[in-house]
């Protein structure tokens, strides 16, 4: 697999007298993708049924001159003003009924008919253009769905989509009515067009009539996507890839990725940390300016899952962001240790977001490669040491995993939908699960909710799942290794009802979750032997092996077999005690990590990493502060 840096570029915010300096530095310090176009509607087209594509065309010649490839982003997440005059109604509503507006990006509803003949309009006029091109190297649809809470929209257009969907997926009202369990306080309905939208009630409305419109609205997700990926095959035999972004899970990500050749995410470690991390005051403190030390990580994984092994990083942070709370700048290395992260985890491109920092509109604080007055900014530096190091490097993948987690977007609806606890967050419990197995050392892979083969990974782990599809329940029956399911796990029909027999309802594994609890912040409920559940805890029955206790006698986790279910939500003390006992089951070796330490293994190499703030002693190992340490395979660590 060759590696190659990259940057996003927006020659319709620079003079055309620079574009090839641009270039010829962008190639001078190492790049070798450029990604354009993907805001840029009103200068494609600025009056209906004008296009202008010669400065697109001129700028396209200009990055292929210097060596470089392109990636032509289509621009449908910026519609232009004139759109909103031709659509007034196409903007989404809010839970509220408040109507977006012009000014800023997103503004549309994925439902929005009118709004989708005109993206399919501009995206042919593109993709007949630029199709066969020799510089197009990739093309990316849209930007960052779901980014400022645009998935879920209440506009008339999705209230009428959400019926047509409804209609077809349960074909009767009877069997709606049924499913939904809607003779509860007299919901029923009598046609498919008494069906309103989710919102405004007096109290919280029926869970599964929630749940459904989650499932709708990422299927409108998938639909809109579907449309410019079609249009574009057409014309073009280059790659096609989105951009998610962190902690995003409105949508099925995976079911949008099945349409596509890449998978890409935007990657904004100190963004990330100050705003959608729950971690108190002194983590986020010691690790201000290197980000957290396994959420990257964690996304770079579950993309290579989305997009089945091909994974970019789109959007590399290189400096201060705009859009956190607070927004330090990053440690000197880290540009360069979150950039060999991204390829140790199986990247095929990392492209920073942005060339030169912009002097006006939204992102005028966000830091670029350049500084607005287009002198190096810190960030640069750090680029043209990894482009000189990939030169250097042989060529690299990703190395088998020892453990495997089952990631599932529609189990972080259910569990925002019914959360019976305030702080029960589904991303939250899975991230907990994946930091315990990077605090042992070990490579891990994320897997679909779909899976039906788990015969590559000793251990699985498969956390608050809400409902377990019938190719993964075979599997696990049939896994020969050990997996570990639970808190929460199998709870729910896909009718968003309790199951009878009651969870988790796992064959071959007596076991019976006769009691939930949720627990506040503060309250624990201690472990034998060390470490408690937080958040949340199950009372257990049955007559499968007690594999863990509470304090207090009662079963924490049963077992039959390899087949073990956890009745809580472990803190980091009960995690690594869960942990290390199901790898040692499973015949994993682990490696415990200093603190801000990590490791990541490719098939030839092992790469550590120091995300600490102060230097690092592992194995012998001097690690400074933002150390990347690359060695080969065959010098296993000691406690390897």
């Amino acid at each position: 697999m060759t590696r190659s840096l990259g940057v996003c570029y927006y020659p319709e915010h620079w003079p055309e007298a620079v574009w090839a300096e641009d270039a010829r530095r962008m190639v001078a310090a190492g790049l070798r993708l450029v990604r354009i176009g993907e805001f840029a509607w009103s200068r494609l087209e600025p009056e209906p049924g004008r296009l202008t594509f010669d400065w697109l065309d001129r700028a396209v010649a200009t990055l292929a001159a210097a060596g470089l490839g392109v990636v032509l982003g289509t621009p449908t997440a910026t519609p232009p003003r004139w759109m909103a005059d031709r659509h007034p109604d196409m903007f989404a509503l809010d839970r509220n009924g408040r109507q977006r507006r012009f000014g800023s990006r997103r503004h549309y509803c994925f439902s929005h008919p009118g709004y989708r003949h005109e993206c399919a309009r501009i995206v042919e006029a593109l993709a007949r253009r630029y199709g066969t091109h020799p510089a197009i190297v990739a093309w990316q649809t849209d930007n960052e769905y779901g980014c400022h809470d645009t998935t879920l929209s209440y506009s008339p257009a999705a209230r009428s989509a959400f019926r047509d969907w409804l209609a077809q997926r349960y074909q009767s009202v009877a069997a709606l009515n049924r499913d939904w369990g809607n003779i509860f306080w007299s919901m029923e309905y009598s046609a498919f067009d008494q069906i309103d939208l989710p919102q405004m009630t007096v109290t919280e409305p029926n869970p599964a009539h929630v749940m459904a419109h989650r499932r709708f609205a990422s299927d409108e997700v998938v639909r809109f996507n579907r449309l410019q990926v079609e249009i574009i095959r057409r014309h073009s035999a280059a790659p096609i890839l989105h951009n998610y972004m962190g902690r995003i899970t409105d949508f099925d990500h995976f079911a949008v990725g099945a349409d596509l050749d890449i998978a890409a995410w935007d990657s904004y470690p100190l963004g990330f940390l100050s705003d959608r991390l729950e971690a108190g005051p002194t983590h986020k403190t010691r690790f201000l300016r290197q980000g957290d030390p396994d959420f990257q990580a964690f996304h770079h994984d579950l993309y290579r899952a989305v997009g089945r092994g091909r994974w970019w990083v789109m959007e590399q942070q290189p400096g201060p962001v705009n859009w956190a709370p607070w927004n330090p700048a990053p440690l000197p290395g880290m540009v360069r240790l979150w950039t060999w992260e991204a390829f140790a985890h199986g990247a095929e491109t990392v492209a920073y977001f942005r060339w030169r920092q912009v002097p006006f509109g939204q992102e005028a604080m966000h830091a670029g490669l350049l500084r607005p007055d287009h002198a190096p900014a810190a960030g640069l530096a750090e680029v043209a040491v990894v482009a000189r190091e990939l030169a250097e490097a042989p060529e690299a993948g990703t190395a088998p995993a020892d453990a495997a987690i089952v990631f599932d977007y529609a189990s972080a609806w259910a569990w925002e939908t019914q959360p019976q606890g305030r702080d029960f967050d589904y991303f939250r419990l899975v991230f907990a699960f994946y930091r315990g197995l990077r605090r042992l050392g070990l490579n891990i892979d994320v897997l679909p909710p779909d899976t039906a083969d788990l015969a590559a990974w000793p251990l699985v782990l498969v956390p608050g799942l809400a409902t377990i599809s019938p190719p993964l329940a075979v599997a696990l029956a049939g896994h020969r290794g050990q997996a570990v399911i639970g808190p929460r796990s199998n709870s729910k029909t896909c009718g968003f009802a309790i199951p009878h027999p009651l969870p988790p309802g796992l064959a071959g594994l007596d076991a019976v979750v006769a009691l939930v609890e949720s627990l506040p912040p503060g309250v624990s409920v201690p472990l034998a032997g060390g470490g408690a559940f937080v958040h949340w805890r199950e009372r257990l029955e049955g007559a499968a092996e007690v594999a863990l206790r509470c304090a207090d006698g009662s079963p924490a986790a049963l077992r039959s077999g390899g087949l073990t279910y956890l009745g809580g939500w472990p803190d980091d003390a009960g995690m690594d005690r869960v942990l290390a006992a199901a790898c040692a089951d499973a015949g994993i070796a682990t490696c415990p990590m200093p603190e801000g330490v990590r490791l990541r293994d490719t098939p030839d190499h092992r790469f550590v990493f120091n995300y600490s703030p102060e230097p690092a002693t592992f194995d012998g190992l001097s690690l400074p502060p933002a150390a990347v340490l690359r060695l080969p395979r065959h010098a296993s660590l000691s406690a390897r």
